[in-house]
């Protein structure tokens, strides 16, 4: 039987599905320190930790998206097993035994709430014995690269009238955009953009006059100033970034009676459409048990992840609606989807059975009409539904395109019916190597490119919702 406090927060959402909806778990903020991860198949943030002058992370945390881990404490002991690799650390020492062999840290291994901790000066040499390839560290910005990920970029300056400036990276960028008086600056959180070779580069131009590249806490900066405002433009396949300059307003005592003064037009917009991922279950909540160790919450975020890497590589934004093991009810995901207004919602889900992929709809249960502009809770989903098939039927037509077997249904599976705008479930199945499939790096990123390239193909679509 339902409390009164649990009918009443059932009502409110019903009733103001665009009204204040329960909180998404709280983001870190920009002021909190982090570490960036670049690797072939993740890029996360993970928060660091000061303790007694030594700058810390957690070794599961960081291990997760790469593979298969898990952990044992019994304090002081602590036990990690990486895929094939097995290591021991003890609390406040500096030496552990990884593969059978000893290691020695910079600082003692720390070991709070069962969960271990390393510190971040020894990660160049500690990974590569976890993960079997190459590390580098730019340990003063917090910045891992794992393998060969580094984007490199380069610059081509047309000294034309006005003048522009080409920047050209060795793969697809998704910075954070923002101008100000004199200077353009592009952040970028997510993507592996290092140094050009020199931290300031000078231009031979009266208006475009240099560029300086910098990284500090997981995020690498490329700034350009210039004499005049600059605008952003992206190629297609968001390679290369083009920088035009406008011309200056012209003086206020050089414009005469008979010439209307006019401003200079204002940047453009930039609009990135806005997807939310909602990795299923988490925290409290483990899902399927998908062998006796893995459970369907672990496959799911990890999925959860490579997907947003793959979508804002093609311009979108993304929201997930959970980044960590954290626990949300499914009244409280609904919530924290409509609030955010993203142009669709995903939720992901995997199996132990079956093959490939299946992507669902809402099967919408008999509900009393619509009074008005509000929606029975449980049919939320019915405007939107005609376009969620069209989104279902085209990821299963990217994913039939890469050999990924998959077909479309409809399912009575909250949150799904509870979500305003277009809404569609990916469950993940084994695949031809069966159930280690679902902790595969490379089968989850052929999923995760073919929905990313389904959503940029009905990209102008899911932008006309009703």
């Amino acid at each position: 039987m339902f409390s009164k406090s649990r009918i009443l927060a059932i009502l409110l959402a019903s009733a103001t599905f665009l009204s204040t909806a329960p909180a998404t778990p709280p983001a870190a903020t920009d002021n909190e320190k982090h570490i960036s991860v670049y690797s072939p198949v993740a890029v996360y943030t993970l928060p660091v930790l000061d303790r007694a002058g030594h700058e810390y992370v957690g070794l599961l945390e960081l291990l997760e998206p790469l593979g298969r881990v898990s952990s044992q404490s019994e304090a002081p002991q602590w036990r990690l097993h990486y895929n094939a690799v097995d290591a021991e650390f003890t609390a406040g020492k500096t030496r552990a035994r990884i593969r059978g062999r000893d290691f020695d840290f910079t600082a003692p291994f720390l070991l709070e709430s069962a969960r271990g901790f390393v510190p971040l000066s020894s990660l160049a040499t500690l990974l590569p014995r976890f993960l079997g390839t190459s590390v580098n560290f730019h340990e003063a910005a917090r910045r891992l690269f794992i393998g060969d990920v580094g984007i490199q970029p380069s610059f081509r300056l047309d000294s034309s009238t006005p003048p522009k400036l080409a920047l050209t990276f060795s793969a697809p960028v998704n910075p954070t955009i923002s101008t100000e008086p004199g200077k353009l600056q592009m952040v970028f959180k997510h993507d592996p953009v290092v140094s050009p070779g020199s931290q300031s580069i000078s231009f031979d131009n009266k208006v475009i006059t240099h560029a300086i590249y910098f990284e500090d806490n997981g995020t690498a900066e490329l700034d350009v100033t210039a004499t005049d405002p600059l605008i952003a433009s992206f190629s297609s396949d968001r390679r290369t970034i083009t920088l035009s300059a406008l011309p200056s307003t012209p003086s206020a005592t050089a414009v005469t009676a008979t010439t209307p003064q006019t401003s200079a037009p204002a940047p453009p917009v930039i609009h990135r459409p806005l997807v939310v991922i909602d990795p299923a279950h988490g925290g409290n909540e483990r899902g399927a048990a998908l062998t006796d160790k893995l459970a369907e919450k672990d496959v799911t975020l990890g999925f959860a992840r490579l997907l947003r890497h793959e979508l804002e590589i093609r311009g979108f934004a993304v929201t997930m609606l959970r980044d960590s093991d954290a626990t949300l009810t499914l009244d409280q995901r609904a919530a924290a989807a409509n609030a955010a207004h993203p142009v669709i919602y995903i939720t992901l889900h995997a199996v132990s059975q079956g093959h490939g992929a299946r992507v669902y709809t809402s099967l919408l249960p008999v509900e009393g009409p619509s009074s008005g502009i509000f929606h029975p809770w449980n049919a939320a989903q019915s405007p939107a539904l005609p376009l969620s098939r069209l989104v279902a039927a085209a990821v299963v037509a990217d994913l039939q395109k890469k050999d990924f077997p998959s077909q479309t249904s409809s399912a009575s599976l909250r949150p799904l019916n509870n979500i305003l705008m277009p809404a569609v479930a990916v469950e993940l199945g084994p695949g031809e190597s069966g159930i280690a499939d679902l902790t595969n790096a490379n089968y989850q990123q052929r999923a995760a490119s073919a929905i990313a390239d389904a959503l940029a193909s009905i990209r102008d679509r899911l932008g006309a919702q009703p």
